[in-house]
């Protein structure tokens, strides 16, 4: 028998995934087609999908497991709200590569029994449904990591974090989209297509988690896992007006993912939630550290989730001290991330337990550089045999960050130890720029009024463009240095506030491109969300979301959602 060509491994993907939507039921509604549809597909489910399907998947993740755990919803009823969404989620932005319905409602019937029989819940998710990016291993299921050579890889046993989420009382029943190679800032691979921004058609929804950042824009879930090395959950967070975590690496386990370059450890990717609310974080974070994952996974810290007020106030102190940057010194931010972050400060220095701090970047442009290098120190063969071991065509951001990359080089094993030691070298530099902030020592010799977070753009404007998302700059910066940033949603973009800067002169070429794709057309962004992103030093990912909280509570004008 010959060997099936890329185009007809992809057309079995998608009939399979196609027919795991046909088999939801009750069936889901058809939607007209895709030129009726306006740009902005957010509230298109609301009108094919019946009152109390729309309100359970409206609500947050922590009012969910209370009226689970309470009874005022069934395990049964809020799944099939949720696989329905999500298969209309699937029709308006192409992020799902396959339901679960069977085994999702068998689950659920199981949750409700036990509810009925023990009178409690049976953990802290108990009846929650939750989608997962495809990567993350699912005992039985396919594990293609976005190439169609891996197409028929499966994993014989469920990770370890799903494991944990399945013992609080989780049920899984979606699977989303990401990209060909998995590195890069947009979700476009040759198996499934392109996923979209359903705030915006014409633009990215973020990636490699974006799947999963278009499914929870559009309510097809409340709470979803993704992974992050170079900005992965915080960009499809950003881009669909989403709360995301990039918690600190070896807090929450990655044993059963699937990617190249497995073993590498120059640059540590993590797995972390994306959520429609913030306390959605913290009911992921808090419930797979309670499961004590380091008792499996040894390289994890045994560090419990520390949310009592004497941590807090310990690591904050009296006074909240945000240092902001405006721009990282390599590519100006577009008009409307430096709008948002305007309207942040504004209202935090009203606030009198806020101290604001000017931050000057330290180097960023030298932190890519470094990370770059050690991004592919085989030279990207994994990912070059992978892509073409099907014959599958190069995605244009595939290209661009192996190809037209002019770091990208295979490194003996001196230049690796070399570019680590630089790695080291530069996390002990911007640690000092850190500690410099301080304004004094206790008697102990702690270092006392330093900043406690810094507020900061998740990218160089709000989602770009199918095929445009090329500066990680944003991101990459706290991925090399290990440093836990939590996003969340400001604004929306308005071409009335928001307006080309005509006399700007770019500083570079990285400049001159973000600046191009702003200047060529800012009504190609008409409502796209617009986020920032608050990064504390490694270890304090509570802390981050705490301050989150603190930064949250004013009302911000023109919100997401």
């Amino acid at each position: 028998m010959s060997k099936p060509t890329w185009q007809e491994i992809a057309k079995v993907a998608q009939n399979h995934r196609d027919d795991t939507i046909r088999r939801v039921e009750p069936p889901i509604p058809e939607i007209p087609g895709p030129h009726l549809l306006p740009l902005d597909r957010t509230d298109v489910p609301k009108y094919l999908l019946p009152t109390e399907e729309i309100v359970i998947t409206q609500t947050a993740p922590e009012d969910l497991v209370a009226s689970l755990a309470s009874g005022r919803y069934t395990s049964t009823a809020v799944t099939i709200a949720f696989l329905r969404r999500a298969g209309l989620a699937q029709a308006l932005a192409n992020c799902i590569t396959e339901l679960l319905p069977e085994r999702a409602i068998a689950r659920a019937k199981f949750l409700d029994e036990y509810l009925s029989k023990h009178g409690k819940p049976i953990g802290p998710l108990h009846g929650l449904p939750i989608s997962v990016k495809e990567h993350l291993g699912m005992k039985g299921l396919g594990l293609n990591a976005g190439f169609v050579s891996w197409w028929d890889h499966k994993r014989e046993d469920d990770a370890l974090v799903l494991k944990i989420l399945w013992s609080a009382g989780c049920v899984f029943y979606a699977r989303t989209t990401q990209p060909q190679t998995l590195m890069h800032l947009e979700t476009s691979n040759n198996l499934y297509g392109v996923t979209v921004n359903p705030f915006n058609t014409q633009l990215t929804s973020g990636g490699s988690s974006g799947g999963e950042g278009a499914l929870i824009a559009l309510r097809g879930s409340c709470l979803g896992l993704g992974t992050d090395i170079g900005g992965s959950i915080r960009s499809p967070s950003a881009n669909c007006g989403l709360y995301g975590l990039r918690p600190s690496s070896y807090r929450i386990p990655c044993g059963g993912m699937s990617a190249t370059m497995g073993g590498q450890e120059q640059i540590v990717p993590v797995l972390g939630p994306l959520s429609t609310s913030l306390d959605g974080v913290k009911l992921f974070m808090k419930t797979v550290i309670n499961g004590k994952p380091w008792l499996h996974e040894p390289s994890l810290v045994p560090i419990p989730w520390r949310d009592q007020e004497s941590y807090l106030k310990k690591a904050s102190g009296n006074k909240l001290k945000v240092g902001v940057i405006w721009h990282d010194g390599v590519v100006k931010p577009h008009p409307p991330v430096l709008r948002a972050l305007q309207e942040v400060v504004d209202k935090l220095k009203d606030m009198s337990s806020v101290e604001i701090v000017e931050w000057k970047p330290y180097k960023h442009d030298e932190a890519w550089t470094i990370i770059s290098n050690l991004y592919f120190c085989d030279g990207g063969q994994e990912e070059i045999e992978a892509i073409e071991a099907s014959g599958e065509p190069w995605r244009p951001l595939s290209k661009f960050i192996l190809k037209e990359n002019p770091i990208v080089k295979k490194l003996t094993v001196e230049e690796i130890w070399r570019w680590t030691m630089k790695r080291e070298g530069y996390k002990t530099e911007y640690a000092k720029v850190w500690n410099d902030t301080a304004t004094g020592t206790s008697g102990a010799g702690e270092l006392e009024g330093m900043v406690d977070v810094i507020l900061c753009p998740v990218g160089p404007g709000a989602a770009p463009p199918l095929d445009c998302a090329r500066y990680w700059g944003y991101t990459t910066q706290w991925n090399l240095l290990d440093y836990p940033a939590l996003v969340f949603p400001v604004t929306k973009v308005d071409s009335t506030k928001d307006v080309v800067e005509q006399d700007y002169r770019p500083m570079n070429e990285k400049d001159e491109y973000n600046h191009q794709l702003w200047k060529s057309g800012p009504e190609k962004y008409k409502g796209a969300p617009v986020s920032l992103q608050l990064v504390g030093r490694r270890y304090e990912d509570e802390k981050v979301r705490r301050v989150t909280l603190s930064v949250y509570r004013y009302p911000v004008a023109n919100g997401v959602r």
